[in-house]
């Protein structure tokens, strides 16, 4: 992964009339990372992305996606960046082959002798798991088939930098995994940076080289999976039975602890349990104390002064 920065992002703020939907937003992203933004509806994912997209001008704050402010991105910009949206409209009639090399063709003016663009259609098909639908009608997929072309559609330029929104939505599990196959590859091999939004968050645990929290338009948490757990919990919680009584005990050092009771008491340990907090536990975890820290009633700092 490089240290150079794909994505940049300082004090980003967005007003709509009188509501603020975003508060002073601040976060960076390395080339050839893979970034989870998590949050409950309305804490602003969407805005967020669409901002970095280019196609939502923002109220305040400084943004740079591949080194450019995306307000300001021209077409050979474009052309370096990818999007994988939820839905789009399209034309039925249109054979999936056919589609990918007609949008494929407006990526070649942008092509350079560093990167190869756009992608071959055949070999962009048979990675996303769509080569036997390669000469049918578009109207003829199945859900998940058309998920899959969605995923194509963002691809076939080749980009440097993918936002997906809901990525895996409508898809079988066999086609989830082959997507998070297909994403490591993208992010290990090519170096291709992503920015995804999900609700999965054994998704996000999986795919993410780190996860931003954002809630109420503020982000609450940055980290690993494995960091975010550790502020929540500190500590693992180890779980047994001995003699017909159940024991739990917390600490930070798990292996010890279990080696030390097999060493003592042997095979009359049964039931044995380590539990280290999810993904899941430390995401409800979190959004539960900024939710309680938004609605806490402020102090009258004028009364505090008397």
């Amino acid at each position: 992964m490089s240290e150079m920065m794909a994505l940049k992002v300082d004090g980003l703020r967005m007003r709509y009339g009188e509501t603020d939907v975003l508060h002073d937003v601040n976060f960076h992203v390395r080339q050839g990372e893979v970034l989870a933004l998590l949050g409950p509806n309305g804490a602003g994912k969407t805005t967020t992305i669409e901002i970095l997209e280019g196609f939502r001008m923002r109220s305040a704050g400084q943004v740079e996606v591949l080194g450019t402010d995306p307000a300001h991105g021209d077409e050979h910009w474009r052309a370096r960046v990818g999007v994988v949206l939820q839905s789009w409209r399209d034309h039925g009639k249109w054979r999936v082959r056919e589609l990918l090399a007609h949008l494929g063709a407006h990526y070649r003016p942008y092509s350079t002798p560093l990167i190869e663009r756009p992608w071959d259609p055949m070999n962009l098909i048979e990675s996303v798991g769509l080569t036997e639908q390669a000469d049918r009608k578009i109207r003829m997929l199945s859900g998940g088939q058309r998920r899959r072309l969605d995923v194509a559609v963002g691809l076939v330029g080749r980009p440097e930098l993918v936002f997906m929104d809901e990525p895996t939505a409508g898809l079988d599990p066999v086609a989830r995994r082959e997507f998070h196959e297909l994403v490591h590859s993208l992010a290990e091999e090519g170096g291709t940076t992503i920015l995804l939004t999900t609700h999965d968050l054994d998704e996000a645990e999986k795919l993410a080289d780190r996860i931003l929290i954002l809630h109420g338009g503020r982000i609450v948490a940055d980290g690993t999976a494995a960091e975010l757990a550790q502020r929540i919990t500190g500590q693992d919680r180890v779980s047994w039975t001995r003699d017909g009584h159940r024991y739990t005990r917390s600490t930070t050092e798990s292996t010890k602890l279990v080696f030390e009771l097999f060493t003592q008491y042997g095979e009359s340990i049964a039931d044995l349990e380590v539990r280290r907090a999810s993904l899941e536990d430390t995401y409800l975890s979190m959004v539960g104390q900024a939710e309680a820290e938004r609605h806490a009633p402020q102090k009258d700092w004028d009364e505090v002064a008397r």
